[in-house]
Order: structure tokens, then sequence, then C-alpha cells
């Protein structure tokens, strides 16, 4: 256990800090899911708007700091590629 006020301090901001992450690379994470579900079921219109959160989350995600930017980057790259493969395949 710490036994310094600061160190104190620091445990109790970084718990602070741990929680909030969770909560927002979970919501980054499912919203991604959704996505990919939406893309692998051919169903483009709802995929397109899912795809559109989901980069909405990760830049907000990559802003804070809760992911590194490649990563969001990366993620994103994936996600639109899929998105763009299924377009074509619609057609």
């Amino acid at each position: 256990m710490a036994h310094t006020k600061s160190a104190i301090k620091r445990i109790r901001s970084s718990e602070r800090r741990r929680r909030r992450n969770r909560t927002v690379r979970s919501a980054t994470r499912t919203q991604i899911k959704k996505a990919r579900q939406l893309i692998e079921a051919g169903e483009v219109e709802p995929a397109v708007e899912a795809t559109r959160r989901a980069v909405s989350l990760l830049d907000k995600a990559a802003e804070k700091g809760i992911i590194h930017r490649r990563n969001a980057a990366r993620r994103k790259s994936r996600l639109m590629r899929a998105l763009q493969q299924a377009q074509t395949q619609a057609e």
C-alpha cells in the first residue's frame, strides 16, 4: 500500500482514468463489432451509419489518449476497406 500523500492520490486518479478508459474502449469495440456484422450481412445502408459512428468513437478515443492515434487509424482503415468492398459487391 502507498504511504505518501502523492502516491495515494496517484492511485485514486489512476483508478478514475482506468474506469473511464474502460467504458470508452468497450463502447468503441461494441460499435466496431456492430459495423462489421452489418458489413458481413451485406446490409449496406445500416453498415454505413454504424461505420460512421465507429469512426467517430475511434477518433474521440484517440484524441483522449485512450488508444494510440495510429491504432485508431489502422482500425478505421480496415473498417472502411471492408465497407468499401461490401458496397462494390452490393452493386
